[in-house]
């Protein structure tokens, strides 16, 4: 070791205290940053063993090939598993509806292809032999043919020919062009529907359907699957073994791995990663390079005194290089221990929240990557040699003289330390000397400035964040008054009631109904609309009749009844054949904000209270007139039952809500065939609504239902978003707790270290009369002006920072929410900063009042 290292050694041992310092905040760096890249590890990890469940544990595979490409693949090196079906043949889907698509493929799978590529049955079982067959659902779904559980299939299967080429599921289908050549009939029994094969391109001309893979039976073309040990290779792979054969990747699993064709999924996933560890590498360099920064300050008259026997600017670098060499050899592989163990933490306090969010079977688990962590490791020690080089080089080039004499550690011109009367008669002496020391250090103390500026920005940003995050939680717990859904728009009345009597006995369901929303439109004339359904229409003639739309809502006549008995309405007026209905009419455009307003917070659409209207359906969006019929309509302020959603319609635009609710027994009267059904369906609520919709979809499978249907579990979905802010909130407050850790390492390692340079000037000012209690007002000053500078740039960016966030959550579709301005967090800004730098400088002035005046005057190497 050269004369020059042992030096520097011994600065390092001398001032423990700031070394101890800096270490921590390169532990801290080196965590948050191992942190980062150990978490990005484990969550693609999670996802691509997820995405494999969901679409297949394989790599590559190769369409079209034979038996003996087939052994070739399943013995070559590098190959961890294969799986294969047969290419049985195609047959032509009769009335199908899609013209790219009209065919069904018949795939023969292998017990290894049923256990690599998941076929998720819908209804029924799988296959036990050649002669049993599962449909895909979009056979229904897109070709409008459905077949059901026991039909019999007789198919003429046959072979795609283009001319004398072969074709198959790679290849589109040509229309004109390609002929079916039928080579036997065969006669399948269904014993299962799926969804749809993930495996199938969405170009694919053929429908895939699944039987089981006979050993007697001999196909001419397989498909094979490959899993390789090593995925990186698989495009080498591929491209290497394929020759001319078609193959494609399973991108779904791949894009995890970093190794998917598409661009923007690789550039989105190192994107991310690559900010957060670029604001954590500016916060740290920070903290690491002021650490470098004063310690050359405490240095430079013995960097001059060593130039001046000879050392060269190379030398004295290279000194300041190995003192961050060695504090990383110190604080990195402990940053690296803490980071592998706070993110195992973390990882196993929201593992079930991922579960519940993504993958229920795949397991959010800790996985370190040795390469992940080497990166980490150079990232830390990258951000170390910049935070030590820069100072380094500048205290290198200094002229030698100036680095004896320290002229230039400071600023002494009169203009620039020249402060106010108006000052001097608000702060006093004490005030005056504090703000004089911070205008001639600016460059010193603008580093502490920074540093708590940005944890300012980052705690209170954060902080608003989680507000809105919260906000837009509450408002969609709010969304629905039922936990459960079942829409059946064109489900009749015969199926779905029995239906209904046996989903409300599901273990759970507590409460429950049924109801349909039918389109149906009226005249009203001007006179009779309120002033406040004419601000937003525009002008109008007293005469003039306007057609509104409205919604007749039919509630089981046991909730109607309830809602008729809370109004206090006699039931005998509203009940029957020739009762009265009552309907919400109110105009909602002109509440601007974006909170979710309750019915009775609106303005009334008409003048009166009640009226008669000749209502007419809708068929096609337009009144059948010649189907009017007269209703008597009472309008109250009560909130309507949710609906059910209508899938796959937009919401409607109309600035006002007319919605009637009479009782179920009256919708014949009302519903005509032309009649517009907007949706039709049950409600449920119930105490543990997972289970009580999965017991519901057993009930409804052995039900045998033919019409379309759709169960919706909205309690699972608002559980979802839930799980989501609780994930975001725990590594948000992480996130900002450690940059939080560095901000404060930073600002007590500045602060400290800078009253340690300034003994001499503080024992002089003692000397010459200034008591204890005089010294520690001017200390007390100089922290409110560190505070309030930092207040002064910190608040008003993260204000309008926060208000940043707001508005992308915004355009993002959270619109039901308004904007919080984050006063909590600001005051808690305030009292954080002005703490944390009190009691620095408490800490560093305690140490000075006990060295003894004389000595520190002498001290000839501040």
């Amino acid at each position: 070791m050269n004369i020059l290292n042992k030096v520097t050694l011994q600065g390092m041992k001398k001032s423990r205290t700031r070394t101890i310092v800096t270490v921590i905040g390169v532990i801290l760096s080196a965590a948050m940053i191992t942190a980062v890249v150990t978490f990005g590890v484990s969550l693609l990890n999670y996802m691509a063993k997820g995405a494999a469940q969901k679409y297949g544990d394989w790599h590559v595979e190769f369409l079209d090939v034979p038996s003996s490409f087939v052994q070739e693949r399943t013995h070559d090196k590098g190959v961890a598993n294969t799986a294969t079906f047969e290419n049985i043949g195609y047959a032509t889907l009769n009335n199908g509806k899609t013209p790219n698509k009209p065919y069904l493929f018949i795939a023969g799978f292998s017990k290894q292809a049923f256990d690599t590529l998941p076929v998720n049955l819908i209804s029924g079982r799988l296959p036990e032999n050649n002669n049993e067959i599962l449909v895909p659902m979009s056979v229904e779904v897109h070709g409008g043919v459905k077949f059901e559980v026991d039909d019999k299939l007789s198919l003429a299967v046959g072979t795609r020919m283009n001319g004398n080429e072969s074709l198959g599921q790679h290849d589109s289908y040509i229309s004109g062009k390609e002929t079916l050549v039928p080579k036997a009939e065969r006669t399948y029994t269904v014993v299962g529907i799926y969804q749809k094969a993930n495996f199938e391109e969405s170009s694919a001309p053929g429908y895939t359907l699944i039987t089981k893979s006979d050993a007697q039976d001999k196909a001419d073309s397989f498909n094979i699957f490959v899993k390789l040990t090593n995925p990186r290779s698989v495009h080498a792979y591929a491209s290497r073994t394929a020759g001319i054969k078609a193959y494609i990747f399973n991108d779904d699993v791949l894009r995890f791995m970093g190794l998917s064709d598409n661009n923007v999924i690789n550039m989105i996933l190192y994107a991310i990663g690559g900010i957060v560890i670029a604001i954590i590498m500016i916060g740290s360099i920070f903290l690491i390079y002021n650490s470098f920064n004063i310690s050359l300050n405490e240095r430079t008259h013995q960097f001059g005194i060593l130039s001046s026997i000879g050392a060269t600017t190379k030398q004295l670098r290279n000194s300041v290089v190995f003192e961050g060499i060695c504090i990383g050899a110190i604080g990195i592989p402990i940053g690296v221990i803490v980071g592998i163990g706070s993110i195992g933490l973390v990882i196993s306090v929201v593992a079930k929240n991922f579960g519940n969010i993504l993958y229920s079977n795949v397991p959010l688990t800790l996985t370190v990557s040795i390469p992940a962590i080497v990166g980490a490791a150079a990232i830390s020690m990258v951000t170390i040699l910049i935070s030590a080089y820069i100072p380094a080089r500048k205290a290198a080039n200094t002229p030698v003289m100036e680095s004896i004499r320290q002229s230039n550690d400071v600023k002494v011109e009169s203009k620039a330390v020249k402060t106010s009367k108006l000052a001097y008669s608000i702060y006093g002496l004490e005030g005056t000397l504090a703000l004089k020391n911070f205008k001639r250090n600016k460059k010193r103390y603008l580093s502490i400035v920074l540093s708590l500026v940005l944890s300012v920005v980052l705690f209170i940003s954060a902080s608003a964040f989680i507000t809105d995050m919260k906000q837009a939680s509450e408002r969609a717990v709010v969304f629905t008054t039922y936990d459960i859904g079942f829409v059946g728009k064109d489900m009749d009345d015969r199926e779905m009631l029995p239906l209904y009597d046996k989903l409300k006995t599901a273990d759970g369901v507590y409460e429950s109904s049924y109801q349909a929303i039918i389109k149906y439109s009226c005249t009203a004339k001007a006179s009779d609309l309120s002033d406040y359904y004419w601000e937003d229409a525009g002008s109008h003639s007293p005469d003039e009749t306007v057609n509104l739309p409205m919604e007749i809502q039919f509630l089981d006549d046991s909730t109607y009844l309830n809602i008729i008995k809370n109004l206090g309405l006699s039931s005998e007026e509203y009940t029957g054949q020739n009762a009265k209905m009552i309907a919400v009419a109110k105009v909602t455009s002109g509440m601007k904000d974006n909170r979710v307003h309750e019915v009775d917070e609106f303005t009334d659409m008409f003048k009166s209270y009640s009226m008669n209207f000749t209502i007419t359906p809708e068929a096609n969006g337009k009144p059948k007139t010649e189907q009017g019929r007269n209703v008597s309509i009472k309008f109250v302020n009560t909130v309507p039952p949710d609906t059910l959603p209508v899938i796959g319609n937009p919401k409607s635009k109309n600035p006002f809500i007319f919605r009637v609710i009479g009782p179920y027994s009256l919708k014949e009267k009302f519903e005509t065939q032309d009649t517009h059904v907007a949706n039709k369906g049950l409600t449920f609520r119930s105490k543990n609504p997972t289970h009580s919709a999965a017991e519901m979809k057993t009930m409804i499978e052995s039900a045998g239902i033919t019409a379309k249907y759709n169960l919706i579990n909205f309690s699972e979905t608002l559980d979802q978003n839930r799980n989501m802010i609780f994930i975001a909130n725990v590594f948000d407050y992480t996130f900002v707790i450690m940059i939080s850790l560095i901000s404060i390492a930073n600002v007590f390692n500045t602060i400290s270290t800078n009253i340690k340079l300034r003994r001499r000037e503080l024992a002089m000012l003692r000397s010459v009369g200034m008591s204890e209690r005089d010294f520690q007002k001017m200390m007390n000053f100089e922290c409110a002006f560190y505070g309030m500078r930092a207040l002064l740039f910190g608040l008003p960016i993260a204000a309008i920072s926060s208000w940043l966030i707001y508005k992308g959550m915004f355009v993002g579709g959270a619109d039901n929410i308004d904007f919080v301005f984050p006063w909590v967090s600001m005051v808690i800004s305030v009292f954080s900063v002005l703490f944390i730098v009190f009691i620095t400088m408490l800490y560093a002035t305690r140490k000075i009042k006990k060295e003894n005046i004389i000595d520190a005057l002498r001290d000839d190497m501040t």
